[in-house]
């Protein structure tokens, strides 16, 4: 799992550096994440504007993650475009996270 951080301004970009997420690496890439988390990094923007598809476990790992951000973190998905837009959509999902297009428009909600 190929996450790339940057970071900015008390804010942590954490990039997904995959075209897929689903069932194979839903478990991996949560306990990455978790980890980044747990090292001090709750102010998160997660860039996912690599990624063409993904499914609902893999989904149900970002719910994960958006918990574990907790009540003092933030996270914020930036660049979700094509079939995986559409899954938040479907499921609603576009309700519970914030989405957005690009980086200047992700810094605005924190």
């Amino acid at each position: 799992m190929n996450i790339n951080l940057q970071q900015e301004n008390g804010l942590t970009r954490a990039t997904l550096d995959e075209t897929r997420l689903d069932a194979s690496v839903a478990p991996d890439f949560k306990a990455a994440m978790e980890d980044i988390i747990k090292s001090g990094n709750d102010q998160l923007i997660l860039d996912i504007s690599k990624l063409s598809f993904m499914d609902s476990s893999s989904l149900g790992a970002m719910v994960a993650v958006l918990k574990s951000v907790g009540g003092t973190g933030k996270m914020v998905i930036l660049g979700a475009s094509g079939a995986v837009l559409e899954l938040f959509k479907l499921t609603r999902m576009d309700r519970i996270f914030t989405l957005t297009d690009d980086m200047e428009q992700a810094k605005q909600h924190f």
